[in-house]
C-alpha cells in the first residue's frame, strides 16, 4: 500500500510518501521545510497568521507530490504547535478540509509511542533503549525494547520554544531544559541512546560533513558525547549568519541548532550515556506503518 504522511510540528514541516508492506517501509519521497509554525506560540499563545501561511504554501507543493505519486492513504499528524494553540483546533479543520487529509492533533504520549515505533522499525532491540525526539515545542522520550514501550513522557523542552525564551543565554537555556528533563524522566535509564528528527540529522550531517544531505548515511550514525560538546561550543560562537554556512547544517536549521544539541546533550548526561545512535526514521514511519494497518483492514 502507498502511504503519505504529513508531520505538521513545530518547527518544519515533512512528508514522507512510502510503500508498506509485511516486509517494512520503503522510502518513495521525503522531504522536510522549516515553516516555524510555532514562531511566537510563546508569547500569545496562538499560532500566528504568517506561520499558519507558510505551512500551507508546503502543504500545497505536498499535496502535488501525493496526488503524482499516487498515494492511496494520505495521512497527517499535528504535534506541540497546535496541541497548545488556543487556535490549533481551527487550523487542524483547515487542514483537513483544504487537503483532504486524514489529520489528527495527537497527544504526547502518542508522539512518543509512534517515534519509537518508527526509530526501532529497522533495528535489533532486544534490551532497553531509550528514544529521544527533540522537536520545536517538545521533547519525547521512550522507553522500550522490541516488545513495546515501558515508559514514556513528553515535556516542554523544545528547539522553537527554548531559543525563543532564552535567545542566546546558553546557560540558562540548558539549565532549564536539564531541570525539566530529570524531573520527567525516572533514575534508572537505558544506556543506550537513539535520537531521532533535526537536531540528530543536522548533528549528524555536520559531523560526516555532508555537502548534500544523505539519510543512507546518516541513519546509524553515532555521535560521541564529546563530538556534541564540540559541535555545541563551535556553533554557539559563531553569528546567526555564520551558522548557516556551517557544512552539513541545512541553513533553515541554523537559528535554533545550538538549542538543539544543547538539549540533546542534556538528555544524554542524564542518562549518562557516552554516544548516541541517529536513526532517520520517525514519527512518519510509525505513522506510515500505522496508518497501513487501519486502511487494509
Amino acid at each position: 500500500m502507498r502511504v503519505a504522511v504529513v508531520d505538521i510540528g513545530t518547527n518544519s514541516t515533512r512528508l514522507l510518501v512510502a510503500d508498506v508492506d509485511e516486509a517494512g517501509v520503503r522510502q518513495i519521497d521525503r522531504r522536510s521545510i522549516v515553516t516555524r509554525l510555532g514562531e511566537g506560540l510563546e508569547r500569545s499563545g496562538e499560532l500566528g497568521e504568517a506561520p499558519r501561511a507558510r505551512v500551507f504554501v508546503v502543504l500545497d507543493e505536498y499535496a502535488a507530490a501525493m496526488e503524482e505519486h499516487g498515494a492511496e492513504v494520505r495521512t497527517a499528524v499535528l504535534t506541540s504547535a497546535v496541541r497548545d494553540a488556543a487556535n490549533g483546533d481551527e487550523f487542524l479543520s483547515a487542514v483537513r478540509s483544504q487537503y483532504g487529509l486524514d489529520a489528527d492533533t495527537i497527544s504526547g504520549d502518542e508522539e512518543a509511542r509512534l517515534t519509537f515505533l518508527g526509530a526501532t522499525s529497522s533495528r535489533s532491540v532486544d534490551a532497553p533503549v531509550l528514544v529521544v525526539d527533540i522537536g520545536g515545542g517538545s521533547t519525547e522520550l521512550v522507553i522500550g525494547t522490541g516488545d513495546g514501550v515501558d515508559f514514556h513522557v513528553s515535556t516542554q523542552v523544545g528547539v522553537v520554544r527554548h531559543s525563543e525564551r532564552h535567545g542566546d543565554a546558553l546557560d540558562a537555556l540548558r539549565s532549564d531544559a536539564r531541570a525539566t528533563l530529570r524531573e520527567a524522566l525516572p533514575g534508572d535509564l537505558p544506556a543506550r541512546v537513539i535520537a531521532v528528527a533535526g537536531t540528530a540529522t543536522m548533528a549528524a550531517s555536520m559531523d560526516l560533513e555532508l555537502e548534500v544531505y544523505d539519510s543512507d548515511r546518516v541513519e546509524g550514525h553515532v555521535l560521541s558525547a564529546a563530538t556534541l560538546r564540540a559541535q555545541l561550543e563551535r556553533l554557539a560562537a559563531l553569528a546567526p549568519e555564520q551558522r548557516r554556512e556551517v557544512r552539513g547544517l541545512h541553513p533553515d536549521r541554523a537559528p535554533t541548532i545550538v538549542a538543539g544539541i544543547a538539549i540533546l546533550i542534556e538528555v544524554l548526561d542524564a542518562a549518562g550515556a557516552e554516544a548516541v545512535e541517529v536513526s532517520d526514521r520517525d514519527i512518519l514511519y510509525g505513522r506510515a506503518q500505522e496508518a497501513a494497518r487501519r486502511f487494509s483492514r
